[in-house]
């Protein structure tokens, strides 16, 4: 098969896979001789420029999906945070977000009066209503952790998580706060373009439009029903002044003219143009998760370098010596016995938050703190007793793991689980 041949096929000039390279391993375009032209030339002197990098960042930014293995990964690992907890807390439903909640519904309106945060609870009240919300929930974490719908799966997500988490403030802790925050990036990001139900739909169907529709009607029925108070409001009295109407609208409104530009101009420059703001907002959605959680990390340790019990290495003895963080005594009896260990601990967990930030110059030093983090959550969900704080928080850190280990991991599990359907790119996707 000669150069020629190879290219036959490929009306863009570029070779197929496992095609051959003609000496130098350089493809040439077919009747290029040894001289270049001129305006070759420029190009290639152009290209090694100060410029190229900035040409190379720029058009990265805006035609591709920057991080779109992490970003399923960090779908998948809030979707089962959230799902886990739900599931976990479901005898208990009522006493924490229902009725039997010993913060009434008359107090959590007058903060919510006060701080207006985001909960459609208070909007009928009665178990009948909670139920309703709560099960809604479960089926939203489900249906981001597989990755269905995910347009209109990440908004109901986002909804469900801001209801209950709001309706009662002070059972939240460090991982409830990261869910919080990580529901609100998710609905920015492409999350659902490998390693989804939606990413494995041959072809758009109508489950698509008709969930388009009833939402539009939910929504609707919610904005005039008269009966959101003050919750789905245009506007607001504090920073970005902007309610909650204009973002549910908004999304509503881009996802039904995503479809039909999809259907009438597939090939269109109105199409190629949503299809680039929508990669835009993606990367600029992973570059906020990636900043918050080296936020996270940075402030968490710069604030237990002041801490006098951190200073003195003894922070970990005193919770492992009390009721509520010991689920297995005689693990935490044990752990805290070991003075020398508890006092490495205590240090090298300041040592690792602090120094993370720094770390993300080094790939290979990132990756190796990132191993050493990952293993410290699980240990503290095993001997503290938080699951969801360290789930949340490793979910969090997936922003960061290499893209090799990721696809590496998933051929494993491919192959034990046989052959699978060809993923494809859900563009085409209604919400």
């Amino acid at each position: 098969m000669n150069e020629a041949t190879v290219r036959a096929g490929r009306p863009d000039g570029e070779l197929p896979p496992g095609a051959a390279v003609p000496s130098g391993g350089v493809p040439r375009q077919a009747g290029a001789g040894r001289s270049a032209e001129p305006g070759a030339v420029r190009e290639a002197r152009e290209a090694r420029g100060p410029r190229a990098p900035l040409g190379r960042a720029a058009e990265a930014f805006t035609g591709r999906v920057l991080g779109r293995h992490q970003a399923a990964v960090v779908r998948i690992g809030f979707g089962l945070v959230w799902l886990a907890y739900l599931l976990r807390e479901w005898p208990h439903r009522r006493v924490l977000y229902g009725d039997r909640s010993p913060w009434s519904m008359e107090l959590a309106e007058r903060l919510l009066a006060d701080n207006g945060a985001f909960t459609v609870l208070p909007w009928f009240g009665g178990r009948l209503w909670f139920e309703l919300v709560y099960h809604l929930a479960v089926l939203a974490a489900l249906a981001v952790l597989l990755g269905w719908r995910t347009r209109a799966s990440t908004v109901l997500f986002l909804v469900t998580v801001l209801s209950l988490q709001n309706r009662d403030v002070f059972l939240g802790d460090g991982g409830d706060n990261v869910v919080h925050l990580m529901a609100v990036y998710l609905v920015f990001t492409r999350c659902a373009e490998v390693w989804s139900l939606d990413a494995r739909r041959p072809r758009p169907g109508r489950t698509g439009v008709v969930l388009w529709a009833v939402l539009g009607a939910a929504l609707a029925a919610c904005q005039f029903g008269g009966f959101a108070g003050d919750t789905l409001t245009w506007t607001d009295r504090a920073f970005p002044y902007l309610g909650w109407s204009p973002l549910f609208w908004g999304l509503w409104a881009v996802a039904g003219l995503w479809w039909t530009l999809g259907r009438l101009r597939p090939d269109g420059e109105p199409r190629a143009v949503l299809d680039a703001l929508a990669t835009m907002v993606h990367n600029c959605a992973m570059l906020v998760i990636a900043v918050e959680v080296v936020l996270i990390y940075a402030t968490a340790g710069w604030y237990k370098v002041q801490g006098s019990r951190w200073q003195d290495g003894t922070a970990l003895y005193y919770p492992l010596h009390l009721d509520y963080f010991a689920p297995w005594p005689g693990l935490s009896a044990l752990v805290g016995s070991a003075l020398l260990p508890v006092f490495l601990i205590s240090y090298g967990t300041v040592v690792l938050q602090v120094a993370f930030p720094f770390t993300l110059v080094n790939r290979r030093v990132k990756n190796v703190l990132l191993a050493v983090m990952v293993l410290e959550h699980a240990g503290i969900a095993v001997v503290l007793g938080l699951p969801v704080f360290s789930l949340a928080m490793i979910a969090a850190d997936a922003v960061f793991l290499p893209t090799g280990a990721l696809l590496w991991v998933a051929a494993r599990l491919r192959r034990r689980s046989g052959p699978a359907r060809p993923e494809v790119t859900p563009w085409e996707v209604a919400p």
